[in-house]
């Protein structure tokens, strides 16, 4: 069994998960929009991990016995002046996401909840790859700028992304 706490912060990541994951699909419509196809490819696949995080956390909460608390999902943002400006709000996002768990982190170390604490550290471990890949896009966004052969390019290499396989089995 899991304490109540720790089920009810780990009921909230569940609900950023799928939040985030709505949200890098709303990213990925607009870069439909903008005829960037690479762009709202990449959006998609980090959507799909973002799901696969979500069920990571859903078994985790069954396997010990908690209580799953599905809740609605805010509505994401719907526009963007350029391509920086939501790679801007995917890093704030992932932040967001990084904080809360330190956060449950914390708490299950407090609550001498062990098996928490180990479950998290994949989590961390993410986190940083995903801040680390979202900052090297911002760097490479402001040195092509927003239109011609760099944008061009870049979009081309997006398009390339794939789902690793940890996530895409976590989507099963």
């Amino acid at each position: 069994m899991i304490n109540s706490k720790t089920a009810a912060a780990l009921n909230d990541q569940l609900n950023m998960e799928y939040y985030s994951a709505y949200s890098y699909l709303a990213m990925s419509a607009y870069f439909l929009t903008q005829n960037l196809n690479g762009f709202a490819h990449w959006m998609r696949v980090q959507a799909q991990e973002e799901l696969a995080h979500g069920m990571k956390i859903y078994d985790f909460l069954d396997d010990r016995e908690a209580d799953i608390r599905l809740r609605g999902i805010e509505a994401p943002k719907q526009k963007w002046d350029s391509p920086l400006e939501v790679f801007e709000d995917t890093l704030a996002q992932e932040q967001k996401v990084s904080q809360s768990i330190y956060d449950i982190t914390d708490l299950a170390l407090s609550e001498r909840d062990h098996a928490t604490h180990t479950f998290l550290q994949w989590f961390i471990v993410e986190q940083v790859e995903e801040e680390a890949s979202v900052k090297e896009l911002i760097d490479t966004l402001k040195l092509v700028g927003t239109e011609g052969n760099g944008l061009f390019l870049l979009d081309r290499d997006l398009a390339q992304r794939q789902l690793a396989d940890e996530d895409a089995d976590e989507g099963q």
